[in-house]
């Protein structure tokens, strides 16, 4: 009886011996990205597990974002702060309310008093709790168990430069699932970005279900093999069996309310006219030549491309974009429109009968004529049209907005038509490159594209005021070539992804080195959260130095 008692007393004690022990403040303040201003203390606020959120009670958009706080708190207190509906006082405890901020702006005050959070929506309200992540200390995030926590004295006051953050994901090359792609999504939730441009369909595979259209998702959402092509470094071809998925509409319903819950509206992109090699393999009356298309293993521009001379083409466009519609009710539907061969256009005879019609110069007025006719059905049903660099050639709408990679090509001439752009320049933005010397790093596209340039992105380079008006994005793109897992899709992001957020959130000179300090802060979350990322190393430091 003596030892069960023994036993009983030594397990009680390990039970509680967190009970009375505080979690010490951080010692610096780091934040990813860098707010606008930010006031240090000497003092403290102390978190107990009865500190409670609390929200007025019209303030029910700001709910979830409180319960997201609230569950930080839960592994170190073993429940999550209570979210109290009411009265907001003086008394010692997190308050959230709006304020006349900009739409996401937001203050952060850590006093000895409380926590105060404020923002101009809740998009801003949310941001400031992503702050407050990078705030709390790692015996925090990593749950361990204490009786409290001490958060720093702090008051911040941040808004982003540019409305239009976003990062692609490519499933159409290599197939995420939905739950990949929500782990994703909380990557850039972390990192306040507010736009998925989600790369649904390609030459290799068609992703998303279509009902009118279902031997799209039957046939061309699957590949006899899947091929990765050498990279130059010569490491061989893998994977070479049979490959496939798509997400069902209620799979993307889901995604789409996951995200917008996170505050990031998913842009779909829908590949046309060229890419569209699993559309043709579904229904080869698309195309010009009308039979003999599959499904290819292989990337690389290829020949064959929606026929532009049939109006039956364009008729199953708009089907296929009518319910592309439906599931995704933001402002914008990317159409592609890059790297369109003109090959088959000049041999067909309906491409060449619609050319002499409506009196077109030559293919690529062709191009400019299939992308207006699009831009004219999404535009009456409240849409607006994004294409690639591409979408220039012949001629373009005004009201049609670039995504330019090719800043002396691309941007210039949407600067010169008047076209709101997107920035998403290659040597800044492609996260599908290297980040290190080849031989130390998963197989990748090609290329090298360090922390250092992903940091020395600036959207506004050269440009006078009136231009900058019309950057009105920025974006980065992770290219599935050779990103078959999540696990690999987090090292090409990580860290790349939080030099992107600083440059495209935060204002001011660049400053390369303060950002590697401040970086430390969102490395403990990687660890916390248990994501792969590439380990900082010499050169990283020494590149901006």
């Amino acid at each position: 009886m003596k030892k069960k008692l023994r036993i009983l007393s030594c397990s009680l004690a390990l039970l509680c011996c967190g009970c009375g022990k505080r979690i010490p403040k951080i010692e610096s303040v780091a934040i990813v990205p860098r707010p606008v201003a930010v006031v240090q203390g000497e003092g403290t606020f102390l978190v107990t597990k009865n500190t409670e959120i609390r929200l007025s009670p019209d303030d029910t958009a700001l709910l979830r974002t409180a319960h997201t706080l609230a569950s930080l708190f839960a592994g170190s207190f073993g429940r999550p702060l209570p979210v109290v509906a009411g009265d907001i006082d003086d008394a010692p405890a997190i308050r959230m309310h709006g304020a006349p901020l900009p739409p996401e702006g937001y203050t952060l005050r850590i006093g000895t008093d409380g926590i105060d959070i404020a923002g101009g929506s809740p998009a801003g309200a949310f941001y400031a709790v992503q702050t407050l992540r990078q705030l709390l200390p790692p015996a925090v995030l990593d749950g361990e168990r204490a009786a409290s926590a001490e958060l720093p004295e702090t008051e911040i006051r941040d808004e982003p430069r540019i409305g239009y953050r976003a990062l692609l994901l490519d499933v159409g090359r290599h197939f995420f699932t939905t739950e990949e792609v929500k782990s994703v999504i909380d990557l850039m939730a972390m990192h306040k970005l507010n736009r998925l441009q989600w790369h649904l369909t390609e030459d290799q595979g068609w992703r998303i279900e279509i009902g009118k259209y279902p031997e799209l998702t039957r046939t061309g959402a699957f590949r006899d093999r899947c091929d990765m092509r050498p990279a130059e470094d010569g490491r061989p071809e893998k994977d070479p069996q049979p490959y496939g998925g798509f997400y069902t509409q209620d799979e993307i319903r889901d995604v789409v309310r996951y995200a917008a819950e996170r505050h990031i509206e998913i842009v779909p992109e829908i590949e046309m006219p060229g890419h569209v090699m699993a559309a043709l393999a579904s229904y080869p009356r698309l195309g010009c030549l009308g039979e003999g298309y599959t499904v290819p293993s292989q990337w690389g521009v290829k020949e064959d491309v929606y026929c532009a001379g049939r109006d039956s083409t364009f008729l199953f466009l708009e089907d296929v974009l009518g319910e592309v519609i439906d599931l995704f009710p933001y402002e914008y539907i990317h159409i592609g429109g890059d790297e369109c061969p003109k090959a088959r256009w000049k041999a067909c005879p309906d491409c060449q009968r619609r050319i002499r019609e409506e009196g077109l110069a030559d293919e690529d007025a062709l191009q400019s004529y299939f992308v207006k006719r699009i831009e004219k059905f999404l535009n009456a049903h409240g849409r607006r049209l994004v294409g690639w660099d591409e979408i220039r050639q012949g001629g373009l709408s005004p009201s049609a907005v670039v995504l330019s990679r090719k800043r002396e090509q691309g941007l210039r001439s949407a600067l010169e038509t008047g076209n709101d752009v997107i920035m998403t320049p290659y040597m800044n933005c492609y996260f599908d490159y290297y980040q290190g010397a080849p031989e130390t790093e998963p197989l990748a596209f090609g290329g090298r594209l360090p922390l250092a340039e992903a940091y020395a992105l600036d959207p506004y380079e050269g440009l006078t005021p009136e231009q900058m008006r019309q950057i009105v994005g920025v974006q980065c793109n992770l290219w599935g070539e050779f990103v078959s897992t999540l696990d690999h899709a987090q090292y090409m992001l990580l860290p790349r992804l939080a030099a992107f957020s600083d440059r495209s959130w935060s204002g001011g000179e660049p400053d390369y080195p303060d950002f590697l300090d401040r970086l430390s802060s969102m490395i403990r979350l990687y660890d916390a959260c248990g994501y792969n990322y590439r380990r900082l190393t010499p050169e990283d430091s020494l590149s901006g130095r």
